[in-house]
């Protein structure tokens, strides 16, 4: 397999989960509100919530570099 392919596969494989995991979140309120308990304004993200926010990131950095790295390949 050559190494156009894999960011290619990687980018789509980024693409998906940074979008679910977009979808999960929900603004200003816990992670229950979006499943519909009834949420408290949290000023820090607290277990679940920053485990998902920091993959988050992890994820649209992979994002980011894998199109670089496309970009720069093709």
């Amino acid at each position: 397999m050559e190494i156009g392919a894999i960011c290619n596969t990687v980018t789509a494989v980024s693409a998906v989960l940074l979008i679910l995991l977009i979808l999960l979140q929900t603004r200003g309120a816990s992670l229950g509100a979006g499943f519909g308990a009834s949420g408290e304004l949290f000023t820090e993200r607290r277990g679940l919530e920053k485990s998902m926010f920091n993959t988050t990131v992890v994820i649209a950095l992979i994002f980011g570099l894998s199109i670089l790295a496309t970009l720069i390949i093709g």
